[in-house]
């Protein structure tokens, strides 16, 4: 069984700024949680317990936030919020975090490489730590790729969503080898291709499953012209070998929030402040007088 998991969250998010100069957008508030709360709660309820974050200078306060704060807990009893106590207490994710460092900025493919002791000769998990999938990050994505990787004794199994046109540049694409159903083989990536030039509108939706052999891929790729590992060069390098790479789309309601830029940021906020069951309903009003008055 897949029980482990590598997210990275070492970048440095330079299209957020000012609002990560002294903190991780992975730490940004979505609502509720931080963004990074959503990632490691998806993982756990897909059965995945160990969890590394793989980490950068000024990352410090994902560490502190999945920690134990006795002085805040105390106050908090204290006080008889049981409510914020429960909130706070990750316990009862029954999971377990590790951390360690990207020391130098090199790229995906790098930072998942940072991981290769971690994960050892098991298969893992990569989630990406600043995308979301589903509202409130209520998805099985993960679930139905684990399953689907051990069914079909893969090298890889990866989570695409259909994009428009005018957006496959912005993302990795694959291009399928058989079928348009949930599930099918991979035959070929492309990193941010021209739309003119995209073998399909599939992009990659920062989940995937890997096998270790994954490490020796990623030894193998030359950085790019900025210095960076792609980590879809080290995918591409699985289709070539003829090694078992597989696609599982996300469905309607697995919609992927991937935060990373302000009016991705706004919108998903936005999103999951209306889904809130004790707040939505108000901020809704609120929201319609604001638009009257626009």
């Amino acid at each position: 069984m897949v029980r482990s998991a590598i997210v990275p969250v070492a970048g440095l998010g330079t299209r957020l700024l000012p609002a990560t100069k002294s903190q991780p957008k992975e730490m940004l508030p979505v609502a509720r949680k931080p963004i990074v709360q959503y990632v490691a709660e998806e993982l756990v309820s897909s059965g995945v317990h160990d969890i590394l974050f793989v980490t950068g200078r000024g990352k410090s306060s994902i560490e502190n936030h999945f920690d134990a704060d006795p002085e805040l807990t105390s106050q908090l009893a204290a006080a008889k919020k049981a409510d914020l106590l429960k909130e706070i207490d990750f316990s009862e994710l029954q999971a377990n975090f590790f951390y360690t460092r990207q020391r130098v900025q090199r790229g995906l493919g790098d930072a998942i490489l940072c991981g290769e002791s971690f994960a050892g000769e098991q298969p893992f998990v990569v989630a990406l730590g600043d995308s979301i999938v589903g509202l409130n990050g209520h998805s099985r994505c993960v679930e139905r790729m684990i399953d689907l990787f051990e069914s079909k004794r893969a090298a890889c199994v990866v989570a695409v969503e259909e994009v428009p046109e005018h957006e496959v540049s912005h993302y990795g694409i694959i291009h399928p080898a058989d079928g348009d159903g949930e599930t099918f083989r991979v035959q070929d990536l492309v990193e941010k291709p021209a739309a003119a030039e995209a073998p399909s509108r599939l992009a990659i939706a920062g989940r995937y499953v890997f096998a270790p052999i994954l490490f020796d891929m990623i030894r193998q790729v030359k950085p790019d012209k900025r210095g960076e590992i792609q980590l879809t060069n080290a995918m591409k390098m699985l289709c070539d070998e003829g090694r078992r790479v597989f696609a599982v789309k996300l469905r309607p309601d697995e919609k992927r929030y991937d935060i990373g830029n302000f009016p991705s940021y706004y919108e998903t906020f936005v999103e999951f402040a209306l889904a809130d069951p004790e707040y939505g309903a108000a901020f809704r009003q609120s929201l319609r007088e604001l638009l009257d008055k626009a």
